[in-house]
């Protein structure tokens, strides 16, 4: 399971998309320098957009800073903006990835970042006191997180203070169900009242990284609903224009909330 932000390349046209489970999938193989570059090589107007939800709501929803919180990004793949987007309330940050190619890629980027990250910063920490103060944030992310190897399927509940999941649950696998699980078990793994934001690919058709097809599970804002229902509260949901990064979808989703 390529618990990544799997946003790269439309399926051919003639490809018919079979029922395909996460199991079915070997993630392993998952190009992730290849979707880095087509994704975050510079500051997208989509991710600028969710920034300001994410960083908005975190500003607005965390508990202050604490040297002792802990955050998650569940499937982190080749994207460290949520992680960033979480550093002023948190002293540690597990990037939660099954996929080994994302753990090699995350690890080499953690202790040398590509430039393009400050862009991102900078919009993260632009007009927000409790970022300002954090004027090396590449090297901070690099003190505080830890990569671990591990699958949403497979999570200890209640273990997190804040967490974040960007086009996770709806982007490994075909399957209704399986979708609606990872949804959940993301916010399962926070603890009670824990605020969290977690991003979608709205009516995904699958996506193709590097010449290999990777399977999703077309939603809309009403599933994300369902899905969070049993565990989550206070739950928004945000559509994010987005429609030029690659055939197949019918745009982006944030959804913000708290554990129940």
């Amino acid at each position: 399971m390529a618990e990544s932000d799997p946003r790269l390349l439309a399926p051919p046209a003639d490809v018919v998309t079979p029922l395909v489970g996460n199991g079915d999938v070997d993630w392993d193989t998952f190009d992730s320098q290849a979707y880095f570059s087509h994704n975050y090589g510079e500051l997208r107007p989509d991710d600028a957009r969710i920034i300001e939800i994410v960083a908005g709501f975190f500003e607005r929803n965390a508990p202050g800073r604490n040297a002792m919180r802990h955050a998650i990004d569940v499937g982190a793949g080749a994207n460290l903006y949520p992680a960033m987007v979480m550093l002023p309330y948190s002293a540690r940050v597990t990037l939660f990835e099954r996929a080994y190619t994302n753990r090699v890629w995350l690890q080499h980027e953690l202790a040398e970042p590509h430039g393009s990250w400050r862009e991102f910063w900078d919009k993260i920490a632009s007009g927000r006191p409790e970022y300002q103060p954090i004027r090396n944030p590449l090297g901070v992310l690099h003190d505080r997180a830890v990569v671990e190897k591990g699958s949403v399927f497979s999570m200890a509940p209640d273990r997190y203070d804040l967490g974040t999941m960007f086009f996770v649950a709806e982007s490994i696998t075909t399957r209704t169900d399986e979708f609606q699980r990872a949804a959940r078990n993301f916010v399962r793994v926070l603890r009670p009242g824990a605020p969290f934001a977690a991003a979608f690919m709205r009516d995904s058709s699958g996506y193709v990284v590097k010449g290999q097809f990777f399977p999703a599970c077309s939603i809309g804002p009403e599933d994300v609903e369902k899905a969070l229902a049993p565990v989550a509260r206070n739950v928004d949901i945000e559509m994010v224009e987005s429609n030029d990064l690659r055939e197949g979808y019918g745009g982006m989703m944030v959804a913000t909330g708290r554990k129940k």
